[in-house]
């Protein structure tokens, strides 16, 4: 469970990490990213999760094999980088991109 914090009703809830991983899909859908999980494993090759352009698109390769809080806190570093005032985003999820630290941030 991740606890998300909406300090604008002054709220403190628990949501699960599959939840916040998808809506964090959701806000990188409307950057025009697609998130593509992908078995890293069976290619071969020495492949990490990143944002990439595949054939002029966005695309946010993941490795389905990580834990969901790998992939939530990969997908969050990613979307810190996008021009997020510019869309709606659901005020506990913003509360979250906002003051999640970062490795090296």
């Amino acid at each position: 469970m991740a606890v998300i914090l909406d300090h604008s009703k002054g709220l403190t809830f628990e949501m699960k990490k599959t939840e916040l991983y998808q809506h964090l899909i959701e806000i990188a859908v409307k950057f025009g990213i697609t998130v593509s999980e992908q078995n890293f494993r069976a290619t071969n090759v020495n492949a990490v999760s990143g944002l990439c352009v595949i054939r002029d698109e966005l695309v946010f390769v993941m490795d389905k094999h990580l834990p969901v809080a790998d992939k939530v806190e990969l997908l969050a570093a990613c979307l810190r980088t996008m021009p997020l005032d510019d869309i709606y985003i659901i005020p506990a999820i913003r509360d979250y991109l906002n003051r999640i630290k970062f490795p090296g941030k």
